[in-house]
């Protein structure tokens, strides 16, 4: 993805940077050739792997910290020009489970970022959020919707400061740590079956490049609390079952007959279908060739994107969309090497 010089020569902040999306954006990055990257997490492990996998750069740093401290994210960000904020919790039983701490890390950690960024004078900072922020049914999409408000409601009441805070929504994540391939993939292995919610359950899937591309124009874009929501592809989880059966069982040497699918129903929290964008939301909505542009709520003249148009009324849901087919899906996951 050519960047065009952006972020030479610049300074970078990547909270969560061990995660999947952390170190993709920090990978792209690299390449533009930017003075430092600092990789800032709580997992000592993860930062030791990541740093041999790379071996010793000069324009990294490894940060150990956690967002909930927000004297330590303040001293990460001294000096900093642009911050991707990608740490989170992000799963739904375990959100379910411990609310409070989703609380801490989502909402708490978020307004730690923003007040640490107003006080460093960032550029810009961009926060990553999720589909299931959309009418929240669970602890997650609410932590994650209080904290898109906060981003939005930074840029306007961040006194003389220039900081420029925006965010992405996400949908699932193909192949990202936790997520369902890789889990699938372990379960055939272990226990030659599939647990799936339902089968008629869909859900927007991303690839990791689309999802590392989308974050890094928004931070490029952005012209302050806007949500940036890209146009991507719906896909029926039994179809992924289906295709990871297929894939699986030929590269594993598995009989066909020998893997089930079994359905477990809906978990605490979970929704049956996800959305990307509300139908008030789509009224003030700029719609992109590959995306969306939410712009803030508080904003009284909305800003032009190029190419921009306004979006047509409705939500934006995996309900009234058609999921791709088997034979695109097969294909997605062969060019992403998911499996």
């Amino acid at each position: 993805m050519a960047i065009n010089g952006f972020f030479k020569n610049r300074k970078i902040l990547i909270i969560g940077g061990t995660g999947t999306i952390g170190k993709s954006i920090l990978l792209t990055l690299l390449k533009d050739e930017p003075e430092v990257v600092r990789i800032f997490s709580r997992d000592e492990y993860k930062q030791f792997e990541l740093e041999n996998e790379l071996g010793y750069q000069e324009n990294i740093r490894y940060l150990i910290g956690d967002v909930r401290d927000c004297d330590r994210v303040r001293r990460a960000m001294q000096d900093i020009d642009y911050v991707f904020h990608v740490a989170a919790m992000k799963h739904v039983p375990s959100c379910e489970y411990n609310p409070y701490e989703a609380v801490l890390t989502n909402i708490i950690g978020t307004n730690n970022v923003i007040q640490a960024a107003i006080n460093s004078n960032v550029k810009k900072v961009v926060f990553t959020s999720t589909d299931k922020a959309i009418s929240p049914t669970n602890t997650y999409g609410a932590t994650k919707l209080t904290a898109e408000r906060l981003i939005a409601a930074a840029h306007y009441n961040k006194g003389k400061s220039g900081t420029v805070f925006a965010a992405v929504r996400f949908g699932n994540v193909m192949g990202s740590r936790g997520s369902v391939i890789p889990l699938f993939e372990k379960q055939i292995l272990s226990d030659r079956k599939i647990t799936i919610t339902d089968m008629d359950m869909t859900r927007f899937m991303m690839t990791l490049n689309q999802a590392t591309k989308l974050t890094i124009q928004s931070l490029v874009h952005s012209t302050g609390g806007e949500i940036f929501v890209l146009k991507m592809p719906v896909i029926k989880l039994s179809d992924l079952a289906e295709v990871v059966i297929d894939k699986c069982s030929f590269k594993h040497n598995i009989p066909l007959s020998d893997i089930q699918i079994v359905e477990i129903g809906l978990r605490p929290g979970e929704k049956y279908y996800e959305e990307l964008m509300t139908f008030e939301e789509s009224k003030v909505a700029v719609e992109l060739s590959h995306s969306f542009v939410i712009p803030s709520p508080f904003v009284e003249q909305l800003p032009e994107y190029e190419g921009g148009i306004k979006a047509r009324l409705g939500t934006y849901s995996s309900e009234n969309i058609q999921p791709i087919s088997i034979d695109e899906l097969k294909k997605i996951i062969e060019n992403e090497r998911l499996l």
